[in-house]
């Protein structure tokens, strides 16, 4: 009978035992009674143990089945009859070992509740328990919150933008909340919305009846203010569109709209005007419709206009409440919308400090963590050793230190005697590189961890003392023992020695910036110049990639430096061609579905250039034309290259070694002569190449309606062409020419493609049905038409393809006479003669070196 018996509550309980009859009560809730078939005569016997057998008991009767019974009992009856415990206690009354008569001493571990963030408590009888469960928290006491302060910290591990829950206090008493992280921009914006996003029309609103509406968020008013007060900045934009209905009337005057902000204030400046002043954003630089007032909507026209700034001030953040009252008159109407609130700057997370000397140090008030606390931090350092924190107390203290170069400690005494914690790495932790260090203390346990190493953790006592009582300053970067008491002030001080902010974060997180994307150091973090990588986004990631149609073409001429930033102090915000062409670097990726077409085509005079084009057969090939004699043709057929997936490709030339690598495997590996001599680039086109005049013929086939797909992250040494096009095109000396939309290449080579032709319009990417085409059903009645346009079709194409073989017929007729005799070159690396097949006669795609 019953359930859930050791919740430290009074239960009653009754036997019964009559002959073959046994009836179980437990709190005046009968159980079923158990009867004894064999109707055996049941008997008490002469002694009743309470709590278990004794331990020198002979009696072989008196069985334990579990351990003995831990708790109280009250008001014994035996045959109805109460039994003293007082006279058990005399001696007079039975025996007893081990206990307090006369009082219970069980101990409500659960009173009070030390589990935080609405965990729920439970115990036995040595120690409680707390469940975690659905409150945003774990650790033996919820301590620990599962999510991250900030948006900072987020783009900091790698993350792109989205929404994501940050707990702005930590371990604090705030609970987590979602908010929109926006880590696309060189800012990490947090966004937290509201109830009233859209646009909302008034009408009516007058100062006896005014339109008030208060605005929700997501968060508490304590979550937004913890929000607010940890960044570098905030704001809110607010638009005010009116028609007759006057916004702050005169600065005299009574405003007409107000808004409420964090304390409960009425606000009578609108955005882009600092607090005080009864303005809008126009009056500032006297650009307002009416120069007698000081925004457009107090010149009351009956024309529509409107109001917009943002509003700065932190102190006032966030809106909370507008509040209307003139669009009652005829004609009057007015619409407002107040966007989310948006700030960025973590002032926590980067907020960093550098000790130069062994006497400086930093003090604070008396560090108060009497159940709890958690002490987490970033250090590098090239000193063997040195203290992190420390507070004292009349007998209990707390240390933090690296007592070796390979150790960290965390020494802790709340009078019970010192706990010493030692987290050992096995790399060295003065390596001057960022290393993370964790410290946690609660009533349960004691923990330390050390970057991603297993955490150390000791059991608390559950017995003695368990508050941790301090009464000095907390020193940080020093101990308290080697420094003269200062005083204990309400703020943190500072000695000589010490200055904001730590160099060197590239050297940590400089890893962070992927494809050619460079880290550069800031006061207060770092950030990854993507100004010369073909990617883009927070850690130069973020592919930028364009469909072509056909007749696209981005050309992109070798000039002095141009920046491709307005940022023209970084010393990487050009982009140019070398001036010795020692080395070329290429790398793009592209999907197509058309054959042939050409991706890419440097010039460097009329006689020299390079091309990369996919040939009709759909294998690739990269074509070096050195002279008007000499061309040097690479085909990679190992599949058909227009299949409409994703391949990428690399090209890489140092000196005379050439490498070309397609899909991340290596297909080619080549020397030139060391007769070839390579010249500079003039200019680089994707897609279809307008001056046409000096192309080769297999190229000209291929220009002719250049390239139809998807290219992305287009790579020439240190010039992004495609980039350039879609994002400074007005800096840059890049010229395009046709239909160039940004997309993702990855939708294109999604798309649903069923056709099979080779040969499509523009506006039919990879030989797309177009939707409008009628039925074959719906049109019976034209059926001799169609088929009569077919015919003609056909004896065209037919007609000029005959034009064209003789024409290409007599060319190559002509072109074979001066051709070498076929042959392998002999600084070609055999491994790699399977996978390419110099070009012959009889194949259009696969042609002989021509010298």
């Amino acid at each position: 009978a019953g359930r859930n018996l050791n919740d430290g509550l009074w239960h009653l309980l009754s036997i019964n035992a009559r002959r073959n009859r046994i009836t179980l009560t437990l709190d005046n809730d009968a159980a079923s009674p158990a009867q004894d078939t064999s109707r055996m005569q049941i008997y008490s016997g002469n002694s009743y143990y309470f709590g278990g057998c004794p331990d020198n008991l002979t009696d072989s009767q008196c069985l334990n089945p579990t351990k003995a019974f831990q708790g109280c009992m009250r008001l014994i009856f035996i045959d109805n009859q109460p039994k003293d415990l007082i006279s058990v206690q005399q001696g007079s009354l039975g025996n007893f070992s081990d206990l307090h008569i006369d009082l219970c001493s069980i101990k409500d571990r659960c009173l009070p509740n030390y589990c935080e963030h609405g965990g729920s408590c439970s115990q036995s009888w040595t120690t409680f328990y707390c469940n975690c469960t659905d409150t945003g928290y774990v650790g033996a006491t919820c301590h620990n919150s599962l999510y991250e302060q900030s948006c900072e910290v987020y783009r900091h591990q790698g993350n792109t933008a989205g929404f994501f829950y940050i707990d702005s206090d930590g371990s604090g008493p705030l609970a987590p909340f979602q908010v929109y992280c926006n880590i696309t921009e060189d800012k990490i914006w947090t966004s937290v919305q509201h109830n009233h996003m859209e646009l909302t029309h008034v009408r009516g609103a007058s100062a006896e009846k005014p339109y008030s509406m208060v605005l929700d968020y997501k968060g508490s008013l304590e979550q937004l203010t913890a929000v607010i007060d940890g960044s570098e900045h905030c704001e809110q934009e607010v638009a005010y569109h009116c028609k007759r209905s006057r916004l702050l009337n005169t600065p005299d005057g009574a405003p007409l709209t107000w808004w409420i902000g964090r304390s409960n204030e009425r606000h009578p400046y609108w955005g882009g005007a600092p607090p005080g002043v009864q303005q809008c954003d126009c009056g500032l630089d006297e650009s307002c419709l009416d120069i007698r007032h000081f925004c457009n909507c107090d010149a009351d026209q009956e024309e529509w206009t409107n109001d917009t700034g943002f509003l700065s001030f932190k102190d006032h953040l966030p809106v909370t409440q507008i509040v209307i009252t003139d669009t009652n008159r005829s004609n009057s109407e007015a619409a407002w919308r107040i966007g989310p609130l948006r700030c960025y700057g973590d002032r926590h997370f980067w907020n960093a400090v550098s000790f130069y000397t062994e006497a400086s140090y930093l003090h604070f008030p008396t560090f108060h963590a009497e159940f709890s606390a958690d002490i987490s931090f970033f250090f590098k350092t090239t000193a063997l050793s040195g203290v992190f924190l420390e507070n004292l107390g009349i007998k209990d203290f707390i240390r933090l230190e690296i007592s070796s170069p390979s150790e960290i400690t965390f020494a802790i005494d709340v009078g019970n005697g010192p706990i010493e914690l030692i987290v050992q790495s096995p790399a060295l932790l003065n390596d001057n590189q960022w290393h993370y260090v964790r410290a946690e203390r609660n009533l349960k346990e004691t923990s330390l961890q050390v970057d991603s190493l297993p955490r150390v953790t000791k059991k608390t006592s559950e017995e003695g003392h368990f508050r941790l009582q301090l009464n000095s300053q907390l020193f940080v970067g020093g101990t308290s023992s080697r420094q003269k008491e200062t005083g204990s002030g309400g703020e943190g001080k500072v000695t000589s020695g010490v200055r904001p902010g730590c160099p060197g974060h590239c050297s940590s997180y400089g890893s962070t910036c992927h494809n050619g994307g460079k880290c550069v150091e800031k006061h207060n973090g770092y950030f990854c110049d993507c100004t010369t990588s073909p990617y883009e986004g927070p850690f130069c990631k973020k592919e930028v990639s364009a469909v072509f149609e056909a007749g696209t073409s981005v050309t992109y001429v070798f000039q002095e430096p141009y920046p491709v930033t307005k940022n023209l102090s970084l010393s990487s915000s050009a982009i140019y061609v070398d001036a010795a062409p020692s080395r070329e670097n290429i790398a793009l990726s592209f999907v197509t579905a058309q054959v042939p077409g050409l991706l890419l085509y440097v010039n460097s005079s009329s006689q020299d250039s390079l091309a990369v084009l996919i040939c009709k057969n759909g294998s690739l090939q990269v074509r070096y034309q050195l002279s008007k004699e000499e061309i040097h043709v690479f085909t990679i057929d190992t599949e058909n290259f227009a299949n409409r997936r994703l391949h990428h490709l690399k090209i890489n030339r140092e000196g005379r070694g050439l490498t070309i690598q397609v899909d991340e495997q290596l297909r080619l590996s080549y020397n030139f002569s060391p007769e070839a001599e390579f010249r500079a680039g003039k200019s680089l086109t994707l897609g279809k190449v307008t001056e046409t005049l000096g192309l080769d013929a297999e190229v000209a086939k291929a220009n002719i309606l250049g390239f139809i797909g998807c290219l992305a992250s287009v790579q020439y040494n240190h010039i992004a062409p495609l980039k350039a096009a879609l994002r400074h095109a007005t800096i840059t000396p890049v010229t395009i020419q046709g239909t160039l939309t940004e997309s993702s290449c990855s939708s294109v080579m999604d798309s649903d493609v069923n056709a099979v032709t080779t040969v499509h319009s523009s506006s039919d990417l990879f030989g797309k049905t177009d939707e409008r085409e009628p039925l074959t059903n719906a049109v019976r009645s034209d059926s001799a038409v169609i088929g009569g346009v077919i015919a003609v079709v056909i004896f065209i194409i037919i007609s000029v393809i005959g034009i064209m073989t003789r024409f290409l017929y007599q060319h190559r007729q002509s072109h074979r006479t001066n051709q070498m005799e076929k042959e392998y070159p002999e600084n070609l690396d055999t491994s790699f003669r399977n996978d390419i097949d110099l070009q012959n006669t009889v194949s259009e795609c696969k042609r002989e070196y021509f010298i």
